[in-house]
């Protein structure tokens, strides 16, 4: 059949033919050369979520590792991260870790997919601004800090801690958002705000328990969220190693 049209229609047919031959060769050169991206992840850690989401949201094939705790430790891990903590991204010979560092990185070698940061310089300053009230405020004393409480103070002070640190980050986020905020974060698109935002809710309602009445702004973008089939594939309970 092909060498019939070839011959009956050679103006026509053989440019085609090569640009779909050439349209499935990039495709399949994109798609190998996404494959090699690695992450290190555990299903409930929020900074994994993030990462998972973003890498969703642009559409890039992964391997999922998985990390369990006591895995944090082992030397071939810490060869990895000497941190010893999750997400690591591994890309051919690069490993990034930290999910902002990796967000970013992603974001750089893949600006076309899915751009993360808006044009507008304020709105960009707003998404990172976001972005760090999560990483820099909530959760270090959502997370580092609860484990030392429950040593020092005992185990039924970590919940009001957690729902206390939580508050203070989430009624910065609600001034900060409530005249950006449309049917995202920043905008109608989602952006990296988003990103950081949306694990971070997720954990609060669903791990924590808080009130979430005195955010009307963060509760309407949960919802946008759960939307999103990026944001949906990337939740904690449908990841390979989630424990129901």
């Amino acid at each position: 059949m092909v060498r019939h049209y070839t011959t009956k229609f050679p103006s026509l047919f053989c440019p085609f033919v090569l640009t779909l031959v050439c349209f499935i060769n990039h495709q399949e050169a994109t798609r190998q050369m996404e494959k090699k991206l690695k992450l290190y992840s555990h299903w409930i850690s929020s900074c994994s979520f993030r990462v998972r989401f973003a890498l969703n949201l642009k559409g890039l094939y992964y391997e999922y590792e998985v990390v369990d705790p006591p895995r944090f430790s082992d030397p071939e891990f810490l060869k990895l991260n000497p941190l010893g903590f999750v997400p690591v991204l591994v890309d051919g010979d690069s490993v990034i870790v930290d999910s902002f560092a990796i967000i970013m990185y992603l974001e750089d070698k893949y600006p076309d997919h899915h751009p993360l940061l808006p044009h507008d310089i304020r709105q960009s300053a707003i998404n990172l601004q976001a972005a760090q009230i999560v990483t820099s405020t909530i959760q270090p004393f959502q997370n580092v800090t609860v484990k030392y409480i429950g040593e020092k103070v005992g185990p039924q002070e970590i919940l009001p801690w957690t729902q206390s640190a939580i508050g203070k980050g989430f009624t910065a986020l609600e001034k900060l958002l409530k005249d950006h905020a449309r049917r995202y974060a920043t905008g109608d698109e989602i952006f990296l705000a988003d990103l950081f935002l949306a694990p971070q809710l997720h954990a609060a309602i669903t791990r924590f328990n808080v009130e979430m009445k005195e955010f009307p702004t963060l509760s309407r973008l949960y919802e946008a969220y759960n939307e999103i089939p990026a944001f949906r594939e990337a939740l904690p309970e449908n990841q390979p190693d989630a424990v129901h």
